[in-house]
């Protein structure tokens, strides 16, 4: 009978396990991971085959479901820690399976950028997925209260914090401010009929020499501050520009003048609160103490995610670009009299929607408010082409989207001129300048700024990387001749060139950009800059750790994720303390690790992301920089040498440069510094020979074909 029932209590046990497993298939079947796990595979395949362009959005958002869904099971307090653990396991083998496929074909590791947008057909299939795991559409939570990306972010998604819907309440009648009168258009209207935005843009790039772009400013007024608080004299000109009533700025000063002291004082001095701050995520908290230092007797509350804990009572509302889709609804209607964009560059591509969401609001601020203040801030205003400006002027309210606006166009009206005469464009150059773009220079207005000079450093690669680098330099090379001589056989035309055709050439370069993106195989010339910027990454950190011994405090500059792993791997094994910020850091450790490197006098080296500290932070404890990756722009490089060139630094600043010999990364540095003239031409003036929209990395290609083609014995064209 004993026995009868141990077996009996045998088969009790044996079906309970075999329910216990049954459960435990029916989880694994459930969720997002099988779904995901199932894409990824299709996508792994379609790569293998060849056919990547064909997945690209697929790749792009199972890439942002398991970020969001590795922040959510972290974040779930109903799993169990094994459960956790068990869950991470199966979505780390859906990563797995992602950057086995990008490393097979990294055109896609593009869509992993974090200001890669993803468009509405991924938007589309992102919900599907989600439908098909039975999970309803939510914000996904943010791990340690960091910010979540604006490619996660659901882009549609309004909300009104319930602090707003209080306000709202307990001021119904918020009446709108029609007290300023609209200037009346001039009498003369010989301009009628004239196209004139592209003369406006084109009267810049034909500056004169020593005309530099600043409209004429009063004698800096006596202003209240903070004790222990003092405005520079340039700062106080703008402030006292505000206060005389000028309402619109377009603040260009060079990077590390002070530009967040200024729109903060002058707001206070043209009483333009409540004000909007738009800032890039990496400088949020950055304006939320400058203003607690400027304006102290303002109260600054600041956006984060949803809102939900944010003070719609305070003075000063900052936002980032990132979340401002999900707060544009009731932002605009919340009557503030005056408008910050911070690194105003960031509006210049008009088909973004952060540009549209930025511009919007800003009309209709200019609805309810007769005259607010509107300032546009960025030290690098231009970063491609002279179109640059033009978002940045429709925000200002100087042009809308076909012409200019009643009091720009008073001021061409009052020049007497038209696009047919020599003189409008400087007459055209300066009415736009007087609408209020401010541009001073470290060397005009802060003289006790010791000069920086960049300093490049040829490094040798070891000997396999090197000739794996010349190998793939060659093979894009014969690519493009191949390409070249494909094209000039099959023309038409008839047209003989004698030599190089260089606008074939150039035509040629322009199609191998920009299939570079979709290319399935072979290398291009974004895939051989990362290959150049992880080969020389450990000589870049030797470098930095030297300068580290003999110099002090070093800040370290990197593209690309894993060139940032084998600099601080560097100096880990050499007993270097160092910090670092990353773009996927919480407000909180990024402000802890900038702290640590400022104010511990151990940690000598603080290891950055280009993107995520390129703006924003004060790193002027240090006068060196080592650039270990280069930039695709001028307007990167500044900005990251500008964190050590500031005011209050004392000593000479320095940019070590770390240049691969004997490669395409030399071509690149020189066309990076023949870049630099055009923001100095528009500006400032200066004689500088720029093409408005000249392309780093179709030159770069243009170069490598012309030398190529030069090499096998063509000649240059005769002039």
């Amino acid at each position: 009978m004993a026995r009868g029932a141990q077996r009996q209590g045998g088969r009790h046990r044996q079906r309970s396990n075999q329910r216990t497993h049954q459960r435990a298939r029916k989880r694994d079947n459930e969720g997002i991971i099988p779904v995901l796990a199932r894409v990824v595979r299709e996508v792994e395949t379609a790569v293998e085959r060849g056919q990547a362009n064909s997945v690209r959005t697929r790749f792009q958002v199972v890439a942002l479901l398991v970020r969001e869904t590795r922040a959510g099971l972290k974040a779930d307090e109903a799993l169990s820690q094994a459960q956790r653990e068990e869950q991470l396991k199966r979505l780390d083998g859906v990563a797995t399976i992602l950057a086995k496929t990008a490393a097979r074909e990294p055109s896609l590791l593009s869509l992993l950028a974090e200001d890669a947008v993803l468009s509405e057909i991924g938007e589309d299939l992102k919900e599907e997925l989600l439908e098909q795991a039975g999970i309803e559409r939510t914000q996904p939570p943010a791990p340690d209260g960091a910010e979540i990306p604006d490619a996660v972010a659901q882009p549609q998604r309004r909300v009104v914090p319930q602090s707003v819907i209080s306000r709202q309440l307990a001021n119904p009648f918020l009446v709108p401010d029609f007290s300023a009168v609209p200037p009346t258009p001039a009498e003369s209207r010989r301009l009628v009929g004239w196209e004139l935005i592209e003369p406006l843009l084109r009267s810049f790039e034909r500056a004169s020499s020593g005309a530099t772009s600043c409209m004429r400013l009063p004698e800096p007024a006596p202003v209240m501050l903070p004790p222990g608080l003092e405005l520079m004299p340039h700062q106080g000109e703008v402030v006292t520009a505000a206060r005389d009533g000028h309402r619109t700025f377009l603040l260009a000063d060079e990077p590390g003048l002070g530009k967040t002291a200024q729109a903060l004082v002058a707001a206070q001095a043209a009483d333009a609160f409540p004000l909007l701050v738009v800032v890039p995520n990496v400088v949020k908290m950055n304006w939320a103490r400058e203003a607690q230092q400027w304006v102290p007797m303002r109260k600054v509350t600041v956006i984060h995610g949803n809102g939900h804990d944010i003070d719609a009572f305070a003075d000063i509302v900052v936002v980032n670009y990132e979340v401002l889709d999900r707060h544009v609804g009731w932002l605009g209607d919340l009557g503030f009299r005056g408008m910050v964009v911070d690194e105003a560059h960031f509006i210049k591509n008009k088909a973004s929607q952060r540009s549209q969401n930025v511009l919007g609001i800003a009309d209709r601020i200019r609805a309810r408010t007769g005259r607010p203040l509107m300032m546009a801030l960025t030290g690098t205003p231009l970063i491609n082409d002279i179109e640059d400006f033009r978002n940045i002027w429709q925000f200002l309210g100087w042009i809308d989207e076909k012409k200019p606006l009643v009091e720009l166009m008073n001021k061409l009206e009052d020049s007497g001129w038209t696009p047919a005469d020599a003189g409008f464009y400087p007459a055209a150059r300066q009415a736009v300048i007087d609408m209020g773009i401010v541009r001073r220079r470290k060397v005009d207005v802060a003289k006790d700024i010791p000069a920086r000079r960049i300093a490049d450093i040829p490094v040798e690669l070891d000997d396999a990387a090197a000739r794996s680098l010349r190998e793939a330099e060659r093979e894009l090379a014969r690519r493009l001749v191949k390409r070249y001589d494909s094209a000039l056989a099959a023309r038409t035309s008839g047209q003989v060139v004698d030599g190089i055709d260089l606008e074939l050439v150039r035509r040629v370069a322009t199609w191998e950009r920009e299939d570079s993106d979709s290319s399935s195989s072979g290398e291009n010339v974004f895939t051989m800059m990362r290959r150049i910027g992880q080969a020389k990454a450990g000589l870049a950190a030797d470098y930095a750790a030297q300068l580290a011994r003999n110099v002090g405090k070093v800040v370290f500059f990197a593209k690309h994720i894993d060139v940032m792993d084998v600099a601080e791997d560097t100096f880990e094994r050499r007993g270097i303390r160092y910090s670092s910020i990353r773009g996927d850091q919480t407000s909180k450790a990024r402000t802890r690790n900038i702290d640590a490197f400022v104010e511990d006098p151990e940690v000598q080296v603080i290891v950055c992301s280009l993107t995520a500290a390129g703006v924003g932070i004060n790193l002027q404890v240090a006068s060196n920089l080592v650039l270990a990756e280069l930039s695709w722009t001028d307007a990167e490089q500044t900005q990251a040498i500008d964190r050590i060139h500031r005011i209050g630094q004392e000593e000479p600043v320095t940019a070590w440069r770390i240049i691969a010999a004997q490669t395409i990364d030399s071509k690149v540095a020189e066309l990076i510094d023949s870049k630099a003239g055009l923001a100095a031409r528009a500006l400032d003036g200066s004689d500088a020979e720029v093409t408005s929209s000249a392309d780093i990395q179709l030159e770069a290609l243009v170069s490598l074909l012309t030398d190529a083609l030069l090499a096998r014995g063509d000649h240059m064209p005769p002039r």
